[in-house]
């Protein structure tokens, strides 16, 4: 038996426990800048025992945003992230940057361009709601300054003081939607097969590892399924992630849903789509709301290790280190999970819930996390606080999450 409190290496890097937090998007950045609040929010989750913490969603560039305030990685940001890694590191524990392009899911107006990039062209279904109904099909020098934008933000990744970078290949984001057939209907070298479709994500991974490897770790996110008819399945996850452990990835994490078509497969539980459609204004995000709360099939219902499954298969496939996401809500759980083979325990909602809940599975092998996978900490983090758990109201001081993570600092 592995014991879940030991030490584990991921490519140059050494993680003190197999506990990491999962990349969930905190929305506490201003400006495109972290705040204090993210600050604490990653120092808290440090000083609660994870071995690593994943600060998510890190732009690659302003384009590759989600939304009009989202963190960009870029020279300015440097010292803010600089403080926020720092942080994390006095407490005792690494930090990651997933480092992210949107894509075509882009809630926001401020692209460079008419219309949003995607692995293929035609409706841009988030863009529709802002008059941006056409998205379009990237070139190969679009790849190209793709590619070339991930190395920039993984080369300032390190210079912010970051152990790892994530790249996100989940979830409905741009390397994602190659990945997936229900976004890549192309018929170049880039499309088709699930070769083809893998192609550009692992150029990415190969250049990022080729440029930091020796370095920092090299992680991606990807999925085991996109949790709808016609998109991706099991079978494609293996073959992604043979070609992403051919390209050097340190680690896998495995993850599934789509944000846009299931994302109650992300999490194995309903949405609180009442509670989005309450904090957001305007008809057609209220109608959007209604409509993926229709969506929701009413089989879907929470269970622990709720990956499990169809993680077995991929551990089957490959030989790279891989990272288990869905449903450890125990000690026992993440025994099991690392027992299965997988070398990391990776969590989000129950780490929301408790920052603590590490350290309490050390003190007590028994406990239990009270997260009911209720989801309402996706919702509120649209809310002043940015995410937290509305059962516990464990949130951060909503003044710190105005405040740049670097004020006041000697330069």
């Amino acid at each position: 038996m592995i014991d879940a409190f030991s030490a584990i290496t991921i490519g140059p890097v050494t993680v003190p426990n197999r506990f990491i937090r999962s990349g969930a998007n905190e929305m506490m950045t201003r400006d495109c800048l972290p705040t204090k609040a993210l600050l604490e929010f990653h120092r808290r989750l440090a000083a609660g025992g994870v071995g690593m913490t994943t600060l998510a969603y890190l732009a690659v560039s302003p384009d590759g945003r989600t939304f009009t305030d989202q963190g960009v990685i870029s020279e300015a940001s440097v010292p803010h992230y600089r403080a926020i890694t720092e942080a994390v590191h006095a407490e005792g524990a690494l930090i990651s940057a997933q480092i992210t392009h949107g894509g075509s899911f882009a809630q926001h107006k401020e692209l460079t361009t008419r219309r949003a990039m995607s692995a293929s062209g035609g409706i841009d279904k988030i863009g529709l709601m802002l008059g941006r109904p056409l998205q379009r099909a990237m070139t190969r020098a679009n790849m190209d300054q793709v590619r070339d934008e991930f190395v920039t933000a993984a080369r300032l990744a390190v210079k912010a003081g970051f152990d790892a970078v994530e790249l996100h290949m989940g979830h409905g984001y741009l390397l994602n939607q190659f990945l997936s057939p229900l976004s890549n209907k192309r018929r170049d070298a880039y499309g088709g097969s699930t070769e083809g479709r893998a192609r550009f994500p692992v150029e990415v991974m190969a250049a990022v590892k080729e440029a930091v490897g020796s370095n920092i770790a090299v992680l991606a996110k990807i999925n085991l399924y996109d949790g709808v008819k016609g998109g991706a399945t099991v079978e494609d996850a293996i073959v992604t992630a043979r070609l992403l452990e051919r390209a050097g990835a340190d680690m896998l994490v495995l993850s599934g849903g789509r944000n846009i078509e299931a994302p109650w497969a992300i999490f194995s539980s309903p949405l609180p789509f009442d509670d989005f459609a309450a904090m957001k204004s305007g008809l057609f995000n209220k109608l959007q709301f209604t409509l993926l709360k229709l969506a929701t099939p009413k089989t879907v219902r929470f269970s622990e290790l709720y990956f499990l499954e169809a993680a077995r298969k991929v551990r089957a496939a490959v030989s790279c280190k891989l990272g288990y996401v869905g449903g450890v809500l125990s000690l026992d759980a993440a025994r099991r999970v690392l027992d299965e083979g997988f070398e990391a325990v990776v969590m989000a909602r129950s780490l929301v819930h408790d920052a603590d809940l590490v350290r309490r599975f050390r003190d007590d092998p028994a406990h239990h996390s009270a997260c009911t996978a209720c989801n309402r900490c996706v919702a509120v983090m649209y809310g002043p606080s940015g995410t937290h758990c509305p059962l516990t109201g464990n949130g951060i001081d909503p003044a710190l999450n105005r405040i740049p993570a670097a004020a006041g600092r000697t330069p």
